[in-house]
């Protein structure tokens, strides 16, 4: 679990994701020599902070946000979320402005419930702040902020160290309301003709998906995938033996909804493990849905 510590640690908020894009491109240029496969590694300016990974000759995409949710500072020590953390007063907040290191405390007006900050000097307004990361391991959880979607990315990396045939694209934005993944999806489209599509993601433990019984495949959240795609991977998952439970949500979403609006035929399936404590610094997952997830991962990415 270092690799997945070590992701929980760089800051990334929605919009500035460029410390762990280097993070991530540091991590591949020393490890793809153990790799089975060499990829092609894309990343420049055409496609801003994320990352392509093209591997053979590929058929399924792999996508995974590298953002996380967060807060803006504003005026007058007013913070402004960043997609959709949950607020608690007292949780710890860091970050960096032009004056130095931030470590400071989220206040919510029990009245109005607006948020702010309590720290000995004001804040440059435009700073990003993030939950500070307290990362906790047993011998059957971890426990830290922003599993969602360290957790997504680890999976990813993972995968890649058995990958042939695929592309891993990492995207930016997701926690606040998309964007990156319109022009990766053409690109990809265009350039290597794949249109069907994997979402390296983190859903929730709900009363019908529990902690422990293996990750999620999602029939559906605020969007519906196409149900001969969504068929095919259960049918492979259930002939792999490996443990899975069947997500069905009317909330929610993810990198897919892009590729459900796109100007091609793209097919998508979101499938991650399951976390408790959602949006906080203490979301919470088990080790035996970890692992389901990127088992099924490497069988569909050779299956598919």
């Amino acid at each position: 679990m270092q690799l997945l510590h070590s992701l929980c640690r760089v800051p990334a908020p929605a919009g500035n994701e460029a410390a762990l894009t280097r993070f991530v491109l540091n991590y591949i240029h020393q490890h793809q020599a153990n790799w089975a496969h060499r990829p092609e590694i894309i990343a420049d300016d055409r496609f801003q902070d994320c990352i392509l990974l093209v591997f053979g000759q590929p058929r399924t995409a792999v996508f995974a946000h590298l953002d996380s949710i967060g807060f803006t500072v504003r005026y007058g020590r007013q913070l402004v979320r960043i997609g959709g953390p949950q607020v608690e007063a007292g949780y710890r907040l860091v970050g960096q402005d032009s004056q130095g290191l931030v470590d400071c405390t989220l206040t919510v007006d029990a009245e109005t419930g607006e948020l702010g900050y309590a720290f000995h000097r004001d804040i440059d307004r435009g700073t990003e702040l993030t939950f500070y990361c307290d990362f906790r391991e047993t011998a059957t959880t971890v426990q830290s902020c922003y599993l969602d979607n360290r957790l997504g990315v680890w999976n990813a990396l993972r995968l890649c160290e058995t990958l042939e045939h695929g592309i891993v694209a990492f995207s930016c934005w997701e926690e606040h309301g998309g964007g990156s993944v319109a022009y990766l999806a053409k690109f990809i489209y265009e350039t290597y003709g794949v249109r069907q599509a994997l979402i390296s993601d983190i859903t929730w433990v709900t009363e019908g998906v529990h902690a422990g019984l293996g990750c999620a495949i999602s029939l559906r959240d605020s969007l519906i995938p196409r149900r001969a795609y969504v068929d095919r991977i259960r049918a492979i998952a259930a002939a792999s033996g490996i443990a899975h439970q069947l997500e069905v949500e009317g909330s929610g979403g993810s990198d897919a909804k892009e590729l459900q609006h796109a100007a091609a035929p793209w097919d998508w399936c979101f499938i991650g493990a399951p976390e408790d404590h959602v949006h906080t610094p203490d979301e919470l997952v088990d080790k035996r849905d970890i692992e389901s997830m990127l088992a099924l991962y490497r069988v569909l990415l050779e299956e598919l």
